[in-house]
Protein backbone atom coordinates (compact mmCIF):
# COMPACT_ATOMS: atom_id res chain seq x y z
CA UNK A 1 0.00 0.00 0.00
CA UNK A 2 1.43 2.99 -0.67
CA UNK A 3 1.11 6.56 0.66
CA UNK A 4 -1.78 8.07 -1.80
CA UNK A 5 -3.74 4.53 -0.79
CA UNK A 6 -3.29 5.24 2.93
CA UNK A 7 -5.16 9.20 2.82
CA UNK A 8 -8.51 8.10 2.69
CA UNK A 9 -7.70 5.21 5.74
CA UNK A 10 -6.52 7.85 7.39
CA UNK A 11 -9.31 10.14 6.74
CA UNK A 12 -12.05 7.60 8.05
CA UNK A 13 -9.66 7.41 11.17
CA UNK A 14 -9.00 10.08 12.04
CA UNK A 15 -12.61 12.57 10.90
CA UNK A 16 -14.42 11.51 13.54
CA UNK A 17 -11.44 12.70 15.73
CA UNK A 18 -11.57 15.80 14.51
CA UNK A 19 -15.26 16.49 14.52
CA UNK A 20 -15.66 15.19 18.17
CA UNK A 21 -12.96 17.37 19.44
CA UNK A 22 -15.09 19.87 17.75
CA UNK A 23 -18.61 18.83 18.93
CA UNK A 24 -16.74 19.10 22.45
CA UNK A 25 -15.73 22.87 22.10
CA UNK A 26 -18.89 24.25 21.00
CA UNK A 27 -20.22 21.65 23.88
CA UNK A 28 -18.19 23.03 26.33
CA UNK A 29 -19.24 26.72 25.43
CA UNK A 30 -22.94 25.78 25.46
CA UNK A 31 -22.79 24.79 28.89
CA UNK A 32 -21.37 28.03 30.58
CA UNK A 33 -24.34 30.01 31.63
CA UNK A 34 -25.60 33.04 29.43
CA UNK A 35 -24.33 35.86 31.53
CA UNK A 36 -24.00 38.96 29.47
CA UNK A 37 -25.69 40.63 26.30
CA UNK A 38 -22.64 38.80 24.33
CA UNK A 39 -24.19 35.18 24.96
CA UNK A 40 -27.70 36.23 25.68
CA UNK A 41 -29.00 38.06 22.68
CA UNK A 42 -32.85 38.31 24.52
CA UNK A 43 -31.59 40.78 27.16
CA UNK A 44 -32.66 44.27 26.80
CA UNK A 45 -30.40 47.48 27.27
CA UNK A 46 -30.24 51.00 26.27
CA UNK A 47 -26.94 52.84 24.92
CA UNK A 48 -26.78 55.84 27.03
CA UNK A 49 -25.76 59.49 25.33
CA UNK A 50 -23.05 59.95 28.45
CA UNK A 51 -20.27 57.66 28.69
CA UNK A 52 -20.75 56.68 31.80
CA UNK A 53 -23.87 55.52 34.34
CA UNK A 54 -24.17 55.91 38.13
CA UNK A 55 -25.19 53.05 40.11
CA UNK A 56 -26.25 53.23 43.83
CA UNK A 57 -27.39 50.29 46.47
CA UNK A 58 -26.34 49.25 49.96
CA UNK A 59 -24.23 52.30 50.49
CA UNK A 60 -22.24 52.20 47.64
CA UNK A 61 -21.80 54.95 44.75
CA UNK A 62 -20.27 53.39 41.91
CA UNK A 63 -19.54 55.12 38.79
CA UNK A 64 -18.89 53.21 35.60
CA UNK A 65 -16.90 54.80 32.35
CA UNK A 66 -16.15 53.68 28.86
CA UNK A 67 -12.83 54.58 27.81
CA UNK A 68 -13.67 57.76 26.81
CA UNK A 69 -12.38 60.98 28.30
CA UNK A 70 -15.06 62.98 30.83
CA UNK A 71 -15.21 66.26 32.24
CA UNK A 72 -18.09 67.01 34.35
CA UNK A 73 -19.28 67.22 37.52
CA UNK A 74 -19.68 63.56 37.66
CA UNK A 75 -16.64 62.42 36.82
CA UNK A 76 -13.85 65.90 36.51
CA UNK A 77 -10.73 65.27 34.47
CA UNK A 78 -11.23 61.73 33.80
CA UNK A 79 -8.92 60.55 31.50
CA UNK A 80 -9.31 58.72 27.86
CA UNK A 81 -7.94 55.35 27.92
CA UNK A 82 -9.46 53.89 31.29
CA UNK A 83 -12.40 52.14 31.89
CA UNK A 84 -14.68 50.26 34.51
CA UNK A 85 -15.12 52.09 37.71
CA UNK A 86 -13.90 55.39 37.51
CA UNK A 87 -15.21 56.12 40.65
CA UNK A 88 -16.45 54.41 44.15
CA UNK A 89 -17.42 56.04 47.03
CA UNK A 90 -19.44 55.16 50.06
CA UNK A 91 -21.09 57.31 53.61
CA UNK A 92 -18.09 56.29 55.59
CA UNK A 93 -15.62 57.90 52.69
CA UNK A 94 -17.20 60.02 50.05
CA UNK A 95 -13.77 60.77 48.75
CA UNK A 96 -13.32 58.19 45.51
CA UNK A 97 -10.38 54.87 46.16
CA UNK A 98 -9.52 55.23 42.72
CA UNK A 99 -7.40 57.90 41.60
CA UNK A 100 -9.97 60.08 40.17
CA UNK A 101 -8.56 60.75 36.75
CA UNK A 102 -8.39 57.15 35.86
CA UNK A 103 -10.38 54.35 37.03
CA UNK A 104 -10.57 50.60 39.05
CA UNK A 105 -11.52 47.62 37.69
CA UNK A 106 -9.66 48.64 34.29
CA UNK A 107 -9.11 46.21 31.46
CA UNK A 108 -6.16 46.75 30.82
CA UNK A 109 -3.95 44.72 29.12
CA UNK A 110 -4.45 41.69 26.22
CA UNK A 111 -1.33 39.76 25.08
CA UNK A 112 0.05 36.12 24.40
CA UNK A 113 3.47 37.02 25.94
CA UNK A 114 4.70 38.63 22.84
CA UNK A 115 6.68 41.40 22.25
CA UNK A 116 4.33 44.22 20.77
CA UNK A 117 3.85 48.18 20.31
CA UNK A 118 1.82 49.85 23.22
CA UNK A 119 -1.04 50.22 21.46
CA UNK A 120 -1.72 46.79 21.05
CA UNK A 121 -0.37 45.46 24.07
CA UNK A 122 -3.05 48.37 25.78
CA UNK A 123 -5.94 47.10 23.46
CA UNK A 124 -8.51 47.44 25.89
CA UNK A 125 -7.91 51.14 26.57
CA UNK A 126 -7.74 51.82 22.86
CA UNK A 127 -10.35 49.97 20.97
CA UNK A 128 -13.83 51.71 21.51
CA UNK A 129 -16.17 50.18 24.44
CA UNK A 130 -19.95 50.70 24.20
CA UNK A 131 -21.53 51.45 27.09
CA UNK A 132 -25.07 49.16 27.78
CA UNK A 133 -27.35 50.36 30.37
CA UNK A 134 -29.37 46.66 31.49
CA UNK A 135 -30.87 47.89 34.62
CA UNK A 136 -30.40 50.71 37.45
CA UNK A 137 -28.14 48.12 38.94
CA UNK A 138 -26.32 46.71 35.97
CA UNK A 139 -23.97 48.12 33.15
CA UNK A 140 -22.00 46.48 30.96
CA UNK A 141 -19.12 47.36 28.42
CA UNK A 142 -19.04 45.77 25.39
CA UNK A 143 -16.13 45.52 22.84
CA UNK A 144 -16.02 44.06 19.45
CA UNK A 145 -13.14 42.25 18.15
CA UNK A 146 -10.51 44.32 18.78
CA UNK A 147 -8.33 45.57 15.81
CA UNK A 148 -5.26 43.52 16.41
CA UNK A 149 -6.11 40.54 18.58
CA UNK A 150 -9.60 39.84 17.20
CA UNK A 151 -10.86 39.35 20.95
CA UNK A 152 -14.64 40.23 21.54
CA UNK A 153 -15.48 40.42 25.11
CA UNK A 154 -18.57 42.06 27.17
CA UNK A 155 -17.77 42.54 31.08
CA UNK A 156 -20.84 43.32 33.18
CA UNK A 157 -20.42 45.16 36.30
CA UNK A 158 -23.52 44.85 38.65
CA UNK A 159 -24.41 46.14 42.14
CA UNK A 160 -25.80 43.74 44.75
CA UNK A 161 -27.90 44.32 47.53
CA UNK A 162 -25.09 44.33 49.73
CA UNK A 163 -23.32 46.74 47.99
CA UNK A 164 -20.57 44.48 46.39
CA UNK A 165 -19.26 44.91 42.73
CA UNK A 166 -19.82 41.70 40.73
CA UNK A 167 -17.79 41.56 37.23
CA UNK A 168 -18.39 39.23 35.29
CA UNK A 169 -16.73 38.86 31.85
CA UNK A 170 -17.59 36.72 28.73
CA UNK A 171 -15.33 36.83 25.84
CA UNK A 172 -14.96 34.74 22.40
CA UNK A 173 -11.73 35.09 20.03
CA UNK A 174 -12.43 35.19 16.61
CA UNK A 175 -8.76 34.66 14.99
CA UNK A 176 -5.98 32.42 15.98
CA UNK A 177 -3.92 35.64 16.81
CA UNK A 178 -2.42 34.27 19.83
CA UNK A 179 1.04 32.88 18.86
CA UNK A 180 1.96 31.66 22.67
CA UNK A 181 -1.48 29.15 22.11
CA UNK A 182 -2.80 30.81 25.00
CA UNK A 183 -4.57 34.53 26.43
CA UNK A 184 -3.39 36.56 28.62
CA UNK A 185 -6.41 39.43 29.80
CA UNK A 186 -4.81 41.40 32.45
CA UNK A 187 -6.90 44.39 35.01
CA UNK A 188 -5.89 47.13 36.98
CA UNK A 189 -7.06 48.98 39.91
CA UNK A 190 -5.41 52.59 40.54
CA UNK A 191 -5.67 53.33 44.06
CA UNK A 192 -5.23 56.97 45.51
CA UNK A 193 -2.73 57.43 47.63
CA UNK A 194 -3.51 54.57 50.53
CA UNK A 195 -1.50 54.82 54.18
CA UNK A 196 -0.11 51.54 52.61
CA UNK A 197 1.14 50.25 49.37
CA UNK A 198 0.86 46.65 50.16
CA UNK A 199 -1.50 43.92 49.89
CA UNK A 200 -2.33 40.84 52.52
CA UNK A 201 -3.89 37.51 51.55
CA UNK A 202 -3.61 33.92 53.19
CA UNK A 203 -0.73 32.40 51.81
CA UNK A 204 3.09 30.70 52.41
CA UNK A 205 6.44 30.96 50.84
CA UNK A 206 6.74 29.40 47.30
CA UNK A 207 8.54 26.02 47.57
CA UNK A 208 7.60 25.86 51.58
CA UNK A 209 4.94 23.26 52.48
CA UNK A 210 4.11 25.51 56.05
CA UNK A 211 0.61 26.22 57.36
CA UNK A 212 -0.77 29.04 56.12
CA UNK A 213 -0.18 32.31 57.17
CA UNK A 214 -0.97 36.25 56.54
CA UNK A 215 1.21 38.10 53.74
CA UNK A 216 1.98 41.30 53.23
CA UNK A 217 2.84 41.50 50.10
CA UNK A 218 4.92 44.45 48.60
CA UNK A 219 7.43 45.22 45.69
CA UNK A 220 9.89 47.01 45.69
CA UNK A 221 9.52 48.91 42.14
CA UNK A 222 7.06 48.32 39.32
CA UNK A 223 7.90 44.84 37.69
CA UNK A 224 9.68 43.48 41.03
CA UNK A 225 8.60 40.78 42.95
CA UNK A 226 5.17 41.61 41.50
CA UNK A 227 2.67 38.75 40.72
CA UNK A 228 1.02 35.80 43.39
CA UNK A 229 0.33 32.70 41.98
CA UNK A 230 -2.16 30.23 43.75
CA UNK A 231 -0.71 27.18 45.57
CA UNK A 232 -1.87 24.65 43.01
CA UNK A 233 -1.44 27.00 39.93
CA UNK A 234 1.56 25.00 37.92
CA UNK A 235 1.09 26.57 34.57
CA UNK A 236 3.83 28.07 32.70
CA UNK A 237 2.99 30.15 29.63
CA UNK A 238 6.18 30.66 26.97
CA UNK A 239 6.96 34.68 26.82
CA UNK A 240 9.29 36.57 24.97
CA UNK A 241 12.33 37.17 27.15
CA UNK A 242 12.05 41.20 26.60
CA UNK A 243 8.02 40.84 27.00
CA UNK A 244 7.59 44.69 27.81
CA UNK A 245 4.50 44.02 30.51
CA UNK A 246 6.42 43.61 33.73
CA UNK A 247 4.00 42.84 36.14
CA UNK A 248 2.37 39.86 34.29
CA UNK A 249 5.49 37.08 34.71
CA UNK A 250 7.82 38.93 37.57
CA UNK A 251 6.61 36.58 40.42
CA UNK A 252 6.69 36.73 44.44
CA UNK A 253 8.36 34.58 46.95
CA UNK A 254 4.64 33.57 48.12
CA UNK A 255 1.52 31.73 46.81
CA UNK A 256 -1.97 32.53 48.19
CA UNK A 257 -3.94 29.64 49.37
CA UNK A 258 -7.12 31.09 48.73
CA UNK A 259 -8.06 33.66 45.59
CA UNK A 260 -8.85 36.53 47.27
CA UNK A 261 -6.48 39.63 48.67
CA UNK A 262 -7.22 43.34 50.39
CA UNK A 263 -5.53 46.51 50.84
CA UNK A 264 -6.47 49.53 53.05
CA UNK A 265 -7.08 52.79 52.11
CA UNK A 266 -7.87 55.41 54.71
CA UNK A 267 -9.51 53.17 57.21
CA UNK A 268 -11.52 51.08 54.26
CA UNK A 269 -10.59 47.97 53.01
CA UNK A 270 -11.26 46.75 49.16
CA UNK A 271 -11.31 43.62 48.65
CA UNK A 272 -11.32 41.54 45.43
CA UNK A 273 -12.54 37.42 45.70
CA UNK A 274 -12.26 35.50 42.70
CA UNK A 275 -13.31 32.15 41.67
CA UNK A 276 -11.28 29.18 42.29
CA UNK A 277 -11.83 27.79 38.86
CA UNK A 278 -10.81 31.16 37.07
CA UNK A 279 -7.27 30.38 38.75
CA UNK A 280 -6.39 34.12 38.85
CA UNK A 281 -2.97 35.45 39.47
CA UNK A 282 -2.95 39.00 41.95
CA UNK A 283 -0.33 41.74 40.71
CA UNK A 284 0.70 44.80 42.50
CA UNK A 285 2.85 47.95 41.64
CA UNK A 286 3.57 50.72 43.94
CA UNK A 287 3.59 53.30 40.94
CA UNK A 288 1.17 52.04 38.95
CA UNK A 289 -1.49 54.81 39.03
CA UNK A 290 1.78 57.57 39.08
CA UNK A 291 3.14 59.90 41.59
CA UNK A 292 5.72 57.27 42.46
CA UNK A 293 4.79 55.60 46.29
CA UNK A 294 1.56 57.82 46.37
CA UNK A 295 -0.71 55.34 43.93
CA UNK A 296 -0.46 51.77 43.81
CA UNK A 297 -2.19 49.40 41.75
CA UNK A 298 -3.78 46.51 42.96
CA UNK A 299 -4.36 43.98 40.07
CA UNK A 300 -5.42 41.08 38.91
CA UNK A 301 -4.99 38.75 35.64
CA UNK A 302 -6.72 35.74 33.99
CA UNK A 303 -5.09 33.25 31.30
CA UNK A 304 -6.99 31.11 29.00
CA UNK A 305 -4.87 28.38 28.22
CA UNK A 306 -5.34 26.37 24.71
CA UNK A 307 -8.41 28.68 23.51
CA UNK A 308 -9.95 27.96 20.79
CA UNK A 309 -11.39 30.30 18.21
CA UNK A 310 -15.21 31.05 18.47
CA UNK A 311 -15.45 29.48 22.18
CA UNK A 312 -16.59 31.60 25.25
CA UNK A 313 -14.80 32.15 27.78
CA UNK A 314 -16.24 33.33 31.45
CA UNK A 315 -14.68 34.83 34.34
CA UNK A 316 -16.74 36.04 37.59
CA UNK A 317 -15.01 38.00 40.18
CA UNK A 318 -16.39 40.34 43.06
CA UNK A 319 -15.47 43.11 45.08
CA UNK A 320 -16.22 44.99 48.28
CA UNK A 321 -15.36 48.11 49.82
CA UNK A 322 -15.58 48.33 53.69
CA UNK A 323 -14.47 49.87 56.74
CA UNK A 324 -11.47 47.79 58.20
CA UNK A 325 -11.46 46.69 61.81
CA UNK A 326 -9.16 43.66 61.60
CA UNK A 327 -7.94 41.00 59.38
CA UNK A 328 -10.40 38.35 60.79
CA UNK A 329 -13.06 40.55 59.21
CA UNK A 330 -11.98 40.98 56.15
CA UNK A 331 -11.37 37.01 56.37
CA UNK A 332 -14.84 36.11 57.25
CA UNK A 333 -16.39 38.71 54.75
CA UNK A 334 -14.56 36.97 52.19
CA UNK A 335 -15.40 33.55 52.83
CA UNK A 336 -19.72 34.51 52.55
CA UNK A 337 -19.12 36.51 49.79
CA UNK A 338 -16.61 35.41 47.25
CA UNK A 339 -18.17 34.24 44.14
Amino acid sequence: MNGSDLKPLLCLIMGPVFVMAAVDARSLADELPKLTTLSDSTLLYTVPVKPYAVLRRGGIDVVVVNNEAVDDEVLPGHRAGYSGVASLKTAERPENLFVPSIAGLNFEHIHDGTVQDRPVLFEPRVAPLELRVVDEQTVELYQAPTPHWQLESCQRYRLLEDGIIELTLECIPRQRSFKNGYIGLFWANYIHRPESLDIHFRGRADGLNEPPRWIQGSTPRHGELSTHIGVDDERVFAHDADFPLTLVFNRSRYRFVEPWYYGVSHGMAYIQMFRARDKIRLSQSPSGGGNRHENPAWDFQYFIPDYEVGQRYQMVMRAMYVPFESAEQIAGLADRHRP
